[in-house]
């Protein structure tokens, strides 16, 4: 579990260093996060852009019975004509700890996000279905995420 908390930490203080091109509409921001579904789950969230167009996200989501720790990988666009719209998509390994169980899943996702011109304010939803791939593999295709994003810079 250290072990993990270490490389997490790692990744996401080599990501914050690294200069940002003129695609992405922000660098870094961080807020809240919901993963509904059959099920919720909500924590903090941090998206930080290492390109212009490439991103990588940090979750620590919280449960009934559970908690989740995720880490995703996202190409990101720019809509022409939409102001700070951005439609993104990606795929990341997601970590759940419970009373007795550790599950291991992958989380693709496609959504879109939206940073509000002259105001620190982001907002994104997903579609992001989990397949679980230990303990009897299970897909479940009707899981979406909704992120509230304050932008740091």
């Amino acid at each position: 579990m250290k072990k993990l908390f270490l490389a997490f930490f790692v990744l996401m203080t080599a990501a914050i260093g690294t200069k940002v091109s003129a695609q992405a509409t922000y660098k870094t921001a961080g807020g809240l996060f919901i993963d509904a579904g059959d099920g919720t789950a909500v924590g903090p969230s941090i998206k930080h852009f290492v390109t212009g167009k490439d991103a990588i996200q940090g979750l620590l989501l919280f449960g009934s019975g559970f908690t989740s720790i995720g880490a995703e990988y996202s190409y990101n666009q720019r809509i022409r004509n939409a102001g700070g719209l951005l439609w993104n998509i990606g795929v990341g390994p997601q970590v759940s700890f419970g009373h007795g169980f550790t599950d291991f899943a992958v989380r693709p996702q496609i959504g879109l996000e939206y940073k509000i011109h002259d105001v620190p304010l982001g907002f994104g939803f997903d579609w992001r279905p989990s397949w679980r791939v230990t303990h009897g593999s299970y897909f479940d295709g009707g899981r979406f995420g909704i992120a509230f994003r304050y932008v740091f810079h």
